[in-house]
């Protein structure tokens, strides 16, 4: 199934596999804990690229992503299941641990968002708009390795109409 938010120049890339335009994949992990972002791209040098107008954090600016070996699986695209999606880093350093380490022990929520870019469109910003956001359902690191599985939020077990019932919204709870 094609993937919608993808651009068309990103499209062509895939299709045509030009030698002159690289498609660089990244990872932003994220946890208030954390006093700054992991940014990571999936290559052998470092990445500065734009971040998205709507972005949760550094808006419109261009950032640096750490270069790093990792594979992500992508959530398919389907609608017969919840879709999940995989992630392996290899040989991370201390401090992405450490960061890990707070964000498990934090008990705040944590956010995966996995951005598409171009090497001709650095600056002007990922080529998969909405980027994908994620969250983390389960981490498990070691020493070579940061695992994730994430997912996006569990809506089937939402409660609908969100809303507490209560007698100061709705006066005739009140006895």
């Amino acid at each position: 199934m094609p993937d919608p938010t993808l651009s068309a120049a990103i499209k062509e890339a895939y299709a045509s596999s030009p030698s002159a335009v690289v498609v660089y994949h990244t990872l932003e992990i994220w946890n208030a804990a954390f006093s700054v972002p992991i940014r990571v791209v999936r290559d052998t040098e470092d990445l500065s690229a734009m971040i998205e107008a709507g972005a949760p954090r550094n808006a419109s600016s261009m950032q640096t992503f750490t270069a790093y070996a990792f594979d992500i699986v992508p959530p398919e695209l389907t609608t017969s299941s919840v879709p999940s999606c995989s992630i392996e880093i290899d040989n991370v350093d201390r401090i992405i641990l450490s960061q890990i380490d707070l964000a498990t022990t934090s008990g705040l929520p944590t956010t995966v968002i996995y951005r598409q870019y171009l090497s001709s469109g650095l600056a002007v910003g990922p080529e998969n708009l909405p980027v994908m956001s994620l969250s983390v359902l389960s981490v498990s690191a070691t020493p070579y390795r940061i695992k994730i599985s994430a997912g996006f939020p569990d809506l089937l077990n939402r409660k609908f109409p969100n809303l507490e019932y209560d007698p100061e919204i709705f006066n005739g709870l009140a006895a």
